[in-house]
């Protein structure tokens, strides 16, 4: 369980990307996090990665707090930024080695596991290329790829879609799936509320650091449309 209970975290001493924020997200759970640029999304994702610190509350995979246990929770997480910046002087091979070693995944399991990713997302071919030479869709498998390795418990996506092509989006869908169906937990970030409507089990929208709405995506947005519920609490709060 990804548990979030009271985080805040404020820059600069005045501006409250996260204010007392409290969320559980369970084994099994596809998450989405919604909010408009600068709401506080990115922050948080960050913050439960272990990334950036933060000034008050907890959070706790698993029972392991990111702030004072935080080699133990972070082996269960795998963390996906909305720009994938990596390693661009190795080779996509050398990079998926190197997150292997980093994890101990035998060599034998993770040539299993880099053969099926590397087939599914049609990266065998360029394996042997530097990172340097890839497009923004490549970079974006490989960091996809690396954060499957050691198939996380936890699962952390910035905007995971940007710059896939279709049939990527669908096959990480369709990851997403059955790393649930194993007990892991899916909290990633998106602009898309339409793939967020049709893929999430729950949704929490986030307004100014502030959560303004979550729960099971069917009684968020009752019968309306994820679009309509996020447009209408953005007008309430005069953010528009």
């Amino acid at each position: 369980m990804l548990e979030i209970k009271n985080m805040s975290k404020t820059y600069n001493n005045k501006i409250k990307a996260c204010n007392d924020i409290s969320l559980e997200i369970m084994p099994g759970d596809i998450y989405g996090f919604i909010g408009h640029n600068g709401a506080g999304k990115t922050t948080l994702l960050k913050s439960i990665a272990g990334i950036i610190n933060f000034d008050s509350g907890e959070i706790n995979i698993f029972g392991h707090s990111i702030k004072t246990n935080a080699l133990e929770a972070k082996k269960l997480i795998a963390y996906i930024p909305d720009n994938p910046d990596i390693y661009e002087s190795l080779t996509g091979i050398q990079y998926l080695d190197f997150i292997s070693d980093v994890f101990n995944i035998e060599t034998n399991i993770r040539k299993i596991i880099i053969d099926k990713y590397s087939v599914m997302f049609e990266m065998n071919e360029v394996l042997n290329n530097l990172i340097s030479s890839y497009s923004h869709g490549m970079k974006q498998k490989i960091v996809i790829m690396g954060a499957l390795i050691h198939e996380p418990k936890v699962l952390l996506l910035d905007e995971p879609f940007v710059g896939l092509d279709p049939k990527a989006s669908y096959l990480l869908k369709e990851v997403f799936k059955k790393l649930c169906d194993k007990g892991s937990l899916i909290f990633f970030s998106t602009h898309v509320l339409e793939v967020a409507e049709k893929l999430c089990t729950k949704v929490a929208i986030i307004q100014k650091g502030k959560i303004v709405a979550n729960g099971s995506t069917e009684n968020v947005i009752k019968d309306q449309s994820l679009e309509h519920i996020f447009l209408e609490l953005l007008n309430e709060e005069n953010v528009l």
